[in-house]
């Protein structure tokens, strides 16, 4: 079963190819010219939210890093590296944080059962709950209480993206750099915009804010 499985990866690859080239047959000759998206996707490992499909966009729209629970971590090399290259050399235009419901990630944050090494990821989206637990305490449903969290959490990393010396640095350069929080619905296929957008870094307090960026950054 799993060798007969494997083996039609590699024909349902040969047959998507075919599909594209019959429908246009200069596509992958485009797509090798070069990159240029125009949005940087923070999303979910989970495998039921695949960026582009879910916005309907062909492959080259969407430079894409992927995590558990799509957390923006000061101290993740991967992701401020894929940031960074996102910002300063493609010049991405939206920078999109999406979680999802139903998410695993925070269903483990919310539990009180160790996992394993895992935990200590978890540990930085449970800090999220400590920020909020006045409002989530006060929930009783359970699933109106992770649904709550899952977007609260989206929040804290739309903001930890606006905290970056990467984000300030193109806002202090007046570069054109939007960040947003969404969350889709697994169930229905729609996703929502939580309102988390943000423009340049009047939203932080004030000891998150970078002071001589234009010296920093060869002004």
């Amino acid at each position: 079963m799993d060798a007969n499985f494997y083996d039609t990866l590699l024909d349902k690859n040969k047959e998507w190819v075919k599909e594209k080239i019959d429908s246009n047959p200069d596509f992958f000759e485009k797509l090798r010219e070069v990159q240029n998206p125009p949005i940087l996707w923070i999303g979910c490992s989970d495998s039921r939210v695949s960026a582009n499909q879910i916005i309907g966009e062909d492959p080259g729209e969407i430079f894409v890093h992927r995590n558990i629970a799509n957390m923006v971590i000061h101290t993740d090399i991967n992701m401020l590296s894929v940031l960074d290259y996102a910002v300063n050399v493609l010049k991405v235009r939206h920078i999109i944080v999406c979680g999802h419901y139903n998410c695993g990630g925070m269903k483990a944050a919310m539990s009180n059962e160790p996992v394993g090494i895992i935990d200590n990821w978890i540990r930085h989206i449970k800090d999220v709950y400590r920020f909020n637990n006045v409002e989530l305490d006060a929930i009783e449903d359970e699933t109106e209480r992770l649904n709550t969290y899952t977007e609260l959490n989206i929040r804290e990393q739309v903001y930890n993206l606006a905290k970056t010396y990467i984000v300030q640095a193109a806002w202090e350069k007046k570069q054109f750099l939007h960040l947003h929080g969404w969350i889709y619905n697994i169930g229905n296929g729609l996703i929502k915009d939580l309102g988390y957008n943000l423009e340049d870094n009047n939203d932080l307090t004030s000891v998150y804010k970078l002071n001589g960026l234009r010296k920093n950054i060869g002004y």
